[in-house]
């Protein structure tokens, strides 16, 4: 009986401890990195300054203390369409499922690739890459299972190609048994304290799924959106950061190691995202747990690795959990590489209104009613963002 209660009052504890973290009082002080200022401590003036200096010191900072190593290399690729419909949502679009398998050190991985073309388009179509966190089912290729985390019909309606890829394939989302994908093929990576972990991986499996995409005729390869929510979401943001075939980012409500500044300790901090998920990161990112202020790197440097590139962040009311604010104000900060580039900073200086999206800027953003996910308001929002980039190039 003893022990019931215990865990009662420890359970009516834990609503406190959070609700702690959503106080912006609490906020403590804290200074960005700077863009523009190298690790010599030389002012970045120009684009080619940010290309050949700082731009690739980021990328190692970020491999190196958040997301791990990825990959270089691979002994083989090689692409098998497993099933096809020519004819399918009515005729509509034309599904092609895609078995994607890599080969290194004589072990392969196979990372299945779902993808709808549309057929009322003439030419190569603009596409949406999934990074799907959630059950396979909500990206189901015989659309006897519809979800709004994947609206597929709908972006196929609208012109665009749409293809996902399940986490599971690249690497199972458990603390466990996380090794059990890609991994298998770069040992070296998993016993090293700065290798690539879960997330890393599903950004890894992201591009390689961007190799099969860039050679499907009925895809505009300059034109590939990949798109992820929370989890996925952080790997989206990576991928795109290391990625630049990747024209267009989208992360949605992706908080901590995601679109939001780790030193806000805003919602989820550092130290309790990886006591959860211990898995998801490089080893190394776990000495900056209650330690935010000593990380080279935030977020709004990983935001700043996809200039010139259009992103966009998607947040929510309800999502404190994930700093909204934070997601903004990384996206603010990453400004000054932007202009390098002659880019006009976001048309809002402070956090805008809920159901206010920004569309028409390189930086987009929007804070949307509800709670932590990826709705049909969002893909509205994020669809519209592309088409505006897209059709001005």
């Amino acid at each position: 009986m003893k022990t019931v209660t215990c865990l009662l009052v420890f359970l009516m504890l834990i609503p406190k401890v959070q609700a702690q973290n959503y106080e912006e009082a609490k906020v403590p002080a804290y200074t960005l990195p700077d863009p523009l200022l190298s690790l010599n401590k030389v002012r970045i003036k120009t684009k080619t300054e940010w290309e050949t200096t700082r731009r690739p010191e980021l990328l190692r900072l970020f491999a190196d203390h958040v997301y791990g190593r990825s990959p270089t290399a691979y002994s083989d690729i090689k692409f098998t369409v497993t099933n096809e419909n020519k004819v399918a949502m009515e005729g509509r679009a034309y599904l092609k499922e895609v078995r994607i398998d890599v080969t290194q050190h004589q072990k392969t991985v196979a990372i299945h690739l779902i993808l709808f073309l549309p057929n009322r388009v003439s030419g190569p179509a603009p596409a949406f890459l999934l990074i799907n966190n959630r059950g396979k089912e909500n990206t189901d290729p015989t659309r006897a299972t519809k979800s709004d985390f994947w609206p597929a019909e709908m972006l196929i309606d609208q012109g665009f190609a749409v293809a996902a890829f399940h986490v599971s394939d690249a690497a199972p989302d458990d603390k466990t048994t996380f090794q059990n994908g890609v991994l298998q093929l770069y040992p070296d990576l998993l016993a090293a304290d700065n290798g690539m972990r879960t997330l890393g991986a599903w950004a890894w499996g992201a591009s390689r799924a961007m190799d099969y995409l860039q050679q499907e005729a009925r895809v505009d390869k300059n034109k590939v959106a990949v798109i992820g929510h929370s989890r996925g979401g952080k790997a989206a943001l990576w991928c795109a950061a290391q990625d630049q075939r990747f024209a267009l980012v989208v992360s949605n409500c992706s908080g901590t190691g995601g679109a939001s500044l780790a030193r806000r300790q805003f919602g989820e901090t550092v130290q309790r995202i990886n006591t959860t998920f211990p898995h998801w990161f490089t080893p190394k990112y776990k000495q900056y747990g209650d330690n935010e202020a000593a990380l080279p790197v935030d977020q709004h440097l990983l935001m700043a690795l996809m200039a010139p590139r259009p992103v966009y962040v998607g947040t929510a009311v309800e999502d404190r959990w994930a700093d909204p604010l934070g997601s903004f104000l990384a996206l603010k900060n990453a400004e000054t590489v932007y202009a390098l580039y002659g880019v006009g900073p976001l048309p809002s200086a402070t956090q805008p209104q809920v159901n206010t999206p920004v569309i028409e800027s390189r930086l987009g953003y929007h804070l949307r009613e509800g709670v932590h996910n990826l709705t049909r308001y969002d893909w509205t929002q994020y669809l519209a963002f592309a088409r505006y980039h897209f059709e001005k190039h």
